[in-house]
């Protein structure tokens, strides 16, 4: 088959090798840059190259003379005549006749006139056909591109690079929002050839011609041809701290994201497996790498805790007076069995709207309760609080409803089972719990329920149908504790004697509280003063029907 003659492509190449004489003025150069970058587009060298092919005709041949089909059949009505009078004939006309010989020379015909594509029904809903003697577009000899890029003075271009097997200088990362991202010139995959004509092969070459260059840089490349995928945008709550000065794996450390427990990123980029792109919300806009969540979880499950330094923590002992052992019963929710390590939240922003429950979380003896029975009293027509239920005898000036709600116990076994409870527990044969039913029946009468549950049981009450508010109460240095608790038996608020080792004890609980359940808050109010935890904890309270709020995107979704 003839090559077709690349009219349209040889005259593009002579119009790229002689753009630079179009250059006369300081100002020409900018211009001649862009007719460059439009010219070697490898879209626009695909359309030349199919026109020239679909331009040229081809004398392809037509015949069917070449076919082994019709030569046996000629040879067969030749030898018709000789089969009763020959032997040679006959065993000749038989072999011929074999279905296996047919088959042989079907497949022989096939192959020499390319009949073996699979042929696809034509589209019905497209008139046009495309001629027969259109031939597969070759690669250009365009492949090699020539961009100009722009960029201010110290300013990086926002790409990561690496050497590949075969030695090329390719693009691995595009930083969103970077100069390079904006301008949309270079992608990942495109191998880096020169820079300002200097070849380059290394990342260091590369870093060093890119400081010494001004404000207009030229680069060649061989552009990729691979689909580039769309990118996925979405919003995490962050639960860990991250500083890329400290990361020994990150590709490059100073496109890397900073970020604190607790920010909200949005991430622009989750193409690499191992490395994210993304911005604080609230921060300068930048987009860095941060690692991705199969990175994390991987690093923090082999981080023992022993060797977790990131928090500071008193984990002197925990808690073992002899109290109603409250144990973890719970609804089945996927969404907070997923992981064990909190890693990343995805979450979504609302504007303000009224949280169902108030979840007041912390240590044993730190306020919780004197903080939700300040909240009942000051408006019990705003907060509510449950009943819970138990399976005791009821005693002789008890009314059903008042303190407990008292049933069956083999009704409350079998409620149990059922996951009717938020938290159950047993104490001398007895069970006591917290129904859901029963937070249900608070807020329904537009109320916000107040629970002041066992940590365990954040799982089953952080959901869509509760829209808690978790508030974690901390305890203050041992010192203020003291101090407090004095101050409060001279007021003859409490009679408790506390030693010096139930003040270390409640220290050492909050602790291990805030490090096991932190992914689960919304705030953290440290309990050194009771009148001004009480203020600071109703503040935020109010915030929630006036600032847009971020929460779980599985409460909106």
């Amino acid at each position: 088959m003839p090559e077709p003659t690349e009219t349209g492509l040889s005259d593009l190449e002579n119009i790229l090798q002689n753009l630079d004489s179009l250059v006369n003025e300081p100002n020409d150069e900018e211009k001649v840059n862009e007719l460059g970058n439009i010219l070697s587009n490898p879209v626009l060298a695909t359309l030349v190259n199919t026109y020239d092919k679909l331009t040229i005709a081809y004398n392809e041949p037509n015949s069917q003379d070449g076919y082994s089909k019709n030569l046996i059949d000629e040879i067969l009505y030749d030898l018709e005549p000789f089969n009763h009078k020959s032997q040679g004939a006959a065993e000749l006309t038989t072999i011929l006749q074999d279905p296996h010989l047919e088959a042989l020379l079907k497949v022989h015909d096939d192959v020499a006139w390319k009949n073996y594509e699979f042929e696809m029904e034509p589209d019905e809903s497209n008139d046009f056909v495309p001629p027969e003697d259109v031939v597969p577009v070759q690669q250009s000899k365009l492949a090699l591109n020539m961009i100009g890029i722009k960029k201010k003075p110290g300013e990086s271009l926002g790409i990561t690079v690496r050497v590949s097997q075969m030695g090329d200088l390719i693009i691995t990362r595009v930083i969103a929002g970077s100069p390079i991202d904006e301008q949309g010139l270079l992608h990942v995959g495109d191998l880096i050839k020169e820079v300002n004509g200097e070849e380059v092969t290394t990342p260091q070459q590369l870093q060093e011609l890119i400081r010494k260059s001004g404000e207009n840089i030229k680069i060649k490349i061989i552009p990729a041809f691979d689909e580039q995928t769309g990118r996925t945008e979405m919003y995490v709550k962050a639960h860990f701290n991250y500083d890329p000065k400290k990361d020994s794996v990150i590709p490059c450390r100073d496109a890397g994201l900073a970020f604190k427990d607790g920010d909200i990123l949005k991430v622009v980029n989750m193409e690499d497996s191992k490395w994210w792109q993304a911005a604080k919300v609230d921060g300068s806009g930048k987009t860095g790498i941060i690692p991705s969540l199969t990175l994390e979880e991987k690093r923090q499950a082999f981080v023992k805790p022993d060797l977790d330094h990131t928090q500071k923590s008193y984990l002197c002992g925990i808690v073992t007076k002899k109290k109603k052992k409250m144990l973890y019963q719970a609804k089945q929710n996927s969404e907070f069995d997923k992981y064990e390590l909190a890693i990343y939240e995805e979450v979504t922003k609302l504007p303000p709207f009224h949280r169902k429950t108030l979840v007041l979380i912390g240590a044993q003896g730190v306020g919780r309760r004197t903080l939700k029975q300040f909240l009942l009293k000051a408006e019990p027509h705003r907060f509510g609080s449950v009943i819970p239920h138990t399976c005791r005898v009821k005693r002789l000036n008890e009314i059903d409803g008042n303190q407990y709600h008292f049933m069956d116990k083999e009704l409350m076994e079998e409620e149990i089972q059922g996951n009717k409870f938020l938290e159950w527990g047993a104490y001398e044969g007895n069970y006591y719990g917290t129904k859901f039913e029963s937070i249900t029946n608070v807020t329904k009468q537009n109320k916000m329920c107040i629970l002041d549950i066992n940590p365990a049981a954040l799982k089953g009450i952080k959901s869509g149908e509760f829209l808690p508010f978790i508030v974690f109460i901390a305890a203050p240095p041992v010192q203020i504790m003291r101090n407090m608790h004095e101050f409060a038996r001279q007021r003859g608020k409490t009679n408790k004697i506390k030693t010096e080792e139930d003040f270390q004890k409640t220290l050492a609980e909050s602790a291990r509280i805030e490090k096991t359940y932190k992914a689960y808050f919304d705030c953290i109010i440290v309990n050194d003063n009771m009148d001004e935890t009480y203020r600071k904890l109703r503040a935020e309270i109010d915030k929630l029907n006036a600032d847009n709020q971020w929460v779980p995107v599985s409460w909106v979704y």
